[in-house]
């Protein structure tokens, strides 16, 4: 399946599976998804379960969550995760807090769907991750894909569960092929990381549609390292994390996110203070620049942390124990 048709698989399964699943978002029913991630639900399931909203993400989010306590398990669709912002106050202080303000007597079983992420052209409004508007607000799971089955297993995971779920889809691997195992069985555990590669030298820790690109960079460069998919944001995953350090005593975060305010902060800080004394180097992140995702294909491209990037960083890292520049810095464009 491609990546997108496996989010459309999930959706349909889910919605097979318990009645009380329900789609809305723009432009997700007659015309099957911006990106055509419902597609064909329609027909299947009937106005009812599937819902053309207004342009309008604060209602609709807003009547998701009252949806969920009233009992259903409504997926939210944001078109661009940017959109979020003017409903923001719906999903932190709404949802993510209904069941502690109430004494667990409410549950809020909500899934938003957003797509993000650099790679497809659509300039800087369009084009961000932003998941930390969302990885700061206790009572919210986040959640991210890199895989087209565990875009299916997370998916369901996620409707599956009690509480809200914000789910970040990076659009640039909507038309990525692969295997996808339907059922029970394809599941992915929320709040499990996935360790892709076993190694010795390194723990790199990254997500989303960089997993592919550290994949590329550690088969250049030829290092042992051990390679963990993040999958859960939060809350992330500290145990896999911090036995794989034991084992490497070294970390690389990469990310889809500026240097400044990026979610492997917090990543590198618990490595930091848990296991200071056994590290035999620095842990450092690999990150995109402190400027907006440009327009310009070219540039774009540039932007978003590469394998040839990641492997020269790696490599400097290995080699000398000391945390290299980024490409910015070593051209003279920034300090």
């Amino acid at each position: 399946m491609r990546f997108r048709q496996a989010i459309v698989a999930a959706l349909e399964d889910e919605m097979e599976a318990d009645p009380s699943v329900m789609v809305m978002g723009e432009d997700i029913a007659v015309a099957g998804g911006p990106f055509k991630t419902s597609e064909g639900l329609l027909d299947k399931f009937g106005p009812n379960r599937v819902r053309d909203t207004p342009i309008s993400e604060m209602a609709f989010t807003g009547a998701g969550v009252g949806a969920a306590i009233a009992g259903l398990r409504p997926v939210i669709e944001i078109m661009f995760m940017e959109f979020l912002g003017v409903a923001l106050d719906q999903l932190v202080t709404g949802a993510a807090k209904m069941h502690y303000l109430s004494k667990g007597q409410l549950s809020v079983p909500l899934t938003v769907r957003a797509s993000v992420g650099s790679g497809t052209g659509f300039g800087s409004q369009h084009s961000q991750t932003l998941e930390n508007w969302v990885t700061a607000t206790p009572g919210l799971t986040v959640v991210t894909m890199s895989t087209p089955q565990n875009a299916y297993g997370i998916l369901r995971a996620a409707i599956q569960s009690p509480g809200p779920t914000m789910v970040l889809e990076p659009r640039n691997l909507y038309a990525v092929r692969g295997e996808v195992q339907r059922g029970a069985a394809g599941l992915v555990e929320l709040g499990k990381a996935e360790v892709v590669r076993q190694g010795t030298a390194v723990t790199i820790v990254t997500m989303g549609q960089l997993r592919t690109s550290v994949l590329e960079a550690v088969e250049a460069s030829g290092i042992d390292a051990e390679i963990i998919d993040l999958i859960t944001l939060a809350p992330w995953d500290r145990t896999t994390v911090l036995d794989s350090v034991a084992k490497t005593h070294r970390l690389v975060v990469v990310e889809e996110a500026p240097e400044s305010g990026g979610w492997g902060s917090e990543i590198v800080a618990a490595v930091t203070r848990e296991l200071f004394s056994s590290l035999s180097a620095a842990p450092f992140r690999i990150t995109t620049p402190n400027v907006p995702v440009p327009y310009s294909r070219a540039l774009e491209s540039r932007y978003l942390p590469q394998p040839d990037e990641i492997a020269r960083q790696l490599t400097q890292y290995q080699s000398t124990g000391t945390v290299p520049a980024p490409w910015w810095v070593l051209e003279g464009l920034s300090k």
